[in-house]
């Protein structure tokens, strides 16, 4: 099986454009392509998993990835997927971010003489002359047709800001930018970038010529990987400061079963031959078998294998009726939050960010969705004694130790 045969085989491919020639090319590792990434914040998140790991496929098979920080695209702001403008931010934010990036990426891909190259766009976009780039690109774009993609057409009814009209110019110049000066010959993107990365083969091929080589690639990074690291508190970062290497270990081990196949094979390197032997047999505790691989095998990617191993013990010492662990999320609670030793249950359920508010801290007490130290919490008046520690049980699979600071 090629490689190209692979990314299909686990589900990553979603369309392309000249699949002959991109699968002849991959497979020969005679691609050179790019996946960006917008620095709108200082650290990646489990959604930028598969575009990670995809980088590291393609380069072990012979191809070379081109890692595109977005430093100058971050300052307008992708609309794709937006119901509203993204915060603007300074260049020193997005100059930050950036090197928080390339740390983390440094972990998957190499990156050196004829390997791996991480170039910014903030190097050409911020340089780039208005109305030099208009008379250069404005004529290859259609109007009508930028209003009919997907990425505008969402935003149209509450309002899509000329700032953010450009952004399609902009990626689709990147591009055309990176085939010329870099010997960029594919590119790679959600599906939800679909209209913007067409719009960059286009670009080339009308002022370069029909001959002009540019591939284009989409990946499911929005409607599946998108979705992956997200949590009712927030994003699952790669930044152990962000999320902890337990909290992201559980995080995948609490993954629905119906979706832990799929995660095996977008997001491991598991071989293929060996998950699909797994899924013969997936029914009962398999599920929770198959589950804690996945769960492993992705923090230490992320963490190393020591911070994997701990975050597997801890779990199992939580799941296998301890209820305890060194490596537990912990909250130290301040000594003037108690009276008498005692804490009220709603102000702990929102000091340790179990619950946003103590309207929701009821709720979920009222759903009965809350125990410590083993025992159900009914009364949302309640004290809790706190003589060294509890353990807090929200829900089924979300653990969390509550102390006296």
């Amino acid at each position: 099986m090629g490689v190209y045969e692979e990314l299909v085989e686990r589900g990553l491919i979603a369309q392309v454009t000249n699949e002959d020639e991109i699968r002849t090319m991959v497979n020969a590792g005679k691609a050179k392509f790019y996946i960006g990434f917008d620095c709108t914040a200082d650290s990646l998140t489990a959604g930028h998993f598969m575009a990670l790991t995809l980088m590291k496929r393609l380069q072990d098979a012979g191809n070379q990835p081109i890692a595109l920080i977005g430093g100058g695209t971050t300052m307008i702001g992708d609309p794709s997927g937006r119901s509203d403008m993204r915060k603007m931010l300074t260049r020193e934010d997005i100059d930050h971010n950036a090197e928080c990036f390339r740390k983390q990426m440094e972990r998957f891909i190499e990156f050196g003489e004829g390997k791996a190259q991480m170039v910014n766009n903030a190097d050409w976009l911020l340089d780039l002359n208005y109305v030099e780039l208009l008379r250069e690109v404005g004529t290859c774009f259609s109007v009508n047709n930028m209003l009919r993609a997907e990425c505008y057409k969402q935003r149209m009814e509450k309002g899509l800001s000329f700032f953010e009209f450009n952004y399609m110019i902009m990626q689709s110049y990147d591009f055309y930018y990176l085939f010329q000066h870099h010997g960029c010959n594919m590119q790679f993107g959600g599906d939800d970038q679909w209209s913007n990365m067409l719009g960059g083969t286009e670009l080339i091929r009308k002022k370069l010529g029909k001959d002009a080589y540019a591939m284009t690639i989409t990946l499911l990074l929005n409607s599946e990987g998108k979705k992956m690291g997200k949590t009712e508190k927030g994003a699952v970062w790669l930044d152990a400061d962000k999320t902890s290497p337990y909290e992201f270990f559980q995080y995948w081990r609490n993954v629905a079963d119906a979706d832990v196949v799929k995660c095996l094979k977008l997001l491991t390197f598991i071989p293929i031959e060996e998950i699909e032997e797994m899924e013969q047999h997936l029914e009962g505790a398999a599920f929770n078998q198959a589950k804690e691989r996945l769960a492993f095998e992705l923090t230490k990617m992320i963490h190393g294998e020591d911070e994997a191993n701990k975050a597997l013990a801890a779990a199992r010492s939580v799941f296998g009726g301890t209820g305890v662990s060194d490596d537990m999320p912990t909250t130290e609670i301040p000594a003037d939050k108690f009276t008498d030793g005692k804490i009220g249950i709603l102000d702990l359920l929102t000091l340790t960010n179990l619950a946003p508010s103590k309207r929701e801290a009821r709720n979920l007490i009222a759903g009965g969705g809350v125990l410590v130290d083993d025992i159900k919490i009914a009364d949302p008046t309640e004290m809790i004694a706190v003589d060294d520690f509890v353990v807090i049980k929200k829900g089924k699979k979300v653990f969390h130790k509550a102390k006296k600071a």
